[in-house]
């Protein structure tokens, strides 16, 4: 995990930007997405200037596989429109356009100009500029260069080279006007830190703490999106741990932020451990999201249930532990959070589901039935994360994996092949007619294979 970086002696800000060659920055050029240098040739032969930028040059130059790769471009938004059709535009508060390449999508940005100097929260960040301006309006160092492909070059106007090079996060500017700013900066420096457990520049460390109470004034769709991201990261552990030490949790969920104080290893850290252990192994295959917000809340739940449980002589049924989760999600998420229908639905069965599997009084079931519910083996799999960290719950995932492989095999048993016993009925399908009565006209032609 990332620490503080105590030195002030750090790099000035440069009025001309520091170029590094491909034989100092050594990024492959076959590591340069493809369709990003198409859109970067196409906005340049249109007469505009463009770079990749932010996180893609930052992963390029630590030697990760990008996530994603923005581009900065002089060209207005409805002018990067009318170069590319498979282009939409999106976003008020910051205006951008999305060019899309099958399930691939390219960010391009227009360069910006904004507010550096004062203090008020951003609301709109629409005010076009030049490219040392956009770098300089920018959130840290690192995420403040440009890399422009056709020459291998990078770009630095703020010293976020060295700063990659000795693992510092520094805030571009005045930290604590860039906090106020854009509140949701902090989150993004704790995720840095989790991630690349770089060390944190001290003003910007001292900016953090003041400015923490700040956080509640963000957007808490753009909060939650990057706590889902984090979730799906490999590096949530670290990243809720930091969250909650450094006073940021608390604000946004103070449920939470209470049951993680109870030290390094409790239960929600140990379940985010396993998850981040999954994702390392194979980030190919993405978890849901309502799985990672399942396991991040079942510790808390769990611990209520149990609570509730003691202040009634009969035990709670399945019924009553559904309502509680949905309490429970509450509990943890309200006020500051809007969790969408749908995935609060799904969170309250993979609850709820845990209790099925493990009765409050820990006795498996005899010959448990797994039940034909498409949601089955995500609560399943919760069951394998909690048995992951807890042993003493594997016999009760064995046991479900079982009856859940039965009642696979049985389903496909009832079904049968299609030329086994008696196949399906086939259905005759009536011919319209044209016209609404019974009368004239001949039956509409149904198409055939070759159509």
């Amino acid at each position: 995990m990332g620490g503080v970086f105590t030195s002030r002696d750090l790099p000035p800000y440069f009025v001309e930007p520091k170029i590094y060659k491909a034989d100092e920055h050594r990024i492959p050029a076959d590591k340069i997405d493809q369709h990003a240098y198409y859109v970067i040739q196409k906005l340049r032969q249109a007469g505009h200037s463009a770079y990749l930028v932010g996180g893609g040059v930052r992963d390029l130059l630590l030697s990760q596989r990008p996530k994603d790769y923005d581009i900065s471009t002089s060209a207005k938004p409805e002018e990067i429109r009318s170069l590319f059709r498979n282009a939409i535009l999106i976003g008020r508060r910051f205006r951008l356009a999305h060019i899309r390449f099958g399930r691939k999508v390219i960010e391009v940005s227009t360069f910006r100009a904004g507010d550096t100097e004062t203090a008020d929260l951003i609301v709109r960040d629409n005010v076009w500029g030049t490219e040392e301006q956009d770098v300089l309006r920018r959130d840290f160092t690192i995420n403040g260069l440009f890399y422009d492909p056709e020459a291998q070059l990078v770009i630095d106007y703020v010293g976020g080279y060295p700063d990659l090079e000795k693992r510092i996060l520094r805030a571009i500017g005045q930290p604590e006007i860039r906090f106020s700013q854009d509140p949701v900066r902090m989150i993004r420096l704790i995720k840095f830190c989790a991630r690349f457990g770089f060390e944190i520049h001290s003003p910007t460390f001292e900016a953090l703490l003041n400015c923490r109470g700040e956080i509640i004034k963000s957007s808490s769709a753009r909060i939650f999106e990057e706590l889902l991201r984090m979730l799906e990261s490999g590096s949530s552990k670290s990243f809720f741990y930091l969250l909650n030490q450094y006073g940021l949790l608390k604000p946004l969920s103070p449920a939470l932020a209470r049951y993680l104080e109870r030290g390094p290893e409790n239960l929600a850290l140990q379940l985010l451990g396993e998850i981040d252990a999954e994702i390392r192994k194979d980030s190919t295959q993405p978890l849901d999201r309502s799985l990672l917000l399942a396991a991040l809340v079942f510790p808390f739940f769990e611990e209520h249930i149990r609570e509730k449980a003691k202040m009634q002589d009969r035990p709670l049924h399945l019924g009553q532990i559904a309502e509680e989760a949905h309490r429970s999600i509450d509990q943890v998420f309200n006020p500051f959070f809007n969790i969408p229908r749908r995935m609060r639905g799904i969170m309250s069965f993979l609850l709820t589901a845990q209790f099925r599997f493990v009765p409050i009084d820990g006795r498996p079931l005899r010959k448990p039935r797994a039940p034909r519910d498409p949601l089955f083996p995500m609560a399943l799999h919760l069951l394998k994360m909690r048995a992951a960290v807890q042993p003493d719950l594997l016999p009760h995932y064995t046991l479900w994996t079982e009856a859940s492989f039965a009642s696979h095999e049985a389903g496909e048993a009832h079904s049968g092949p299609p030329d086994a016993g008696h196949p399906p009925r086939r259905r005759r399908r009536r011919r319209r007619r044209r016209g609404g009565g019974g009368g004239g006209g001949p039956p509409t032609p149904e198409k055939t294979h070759e159509e």
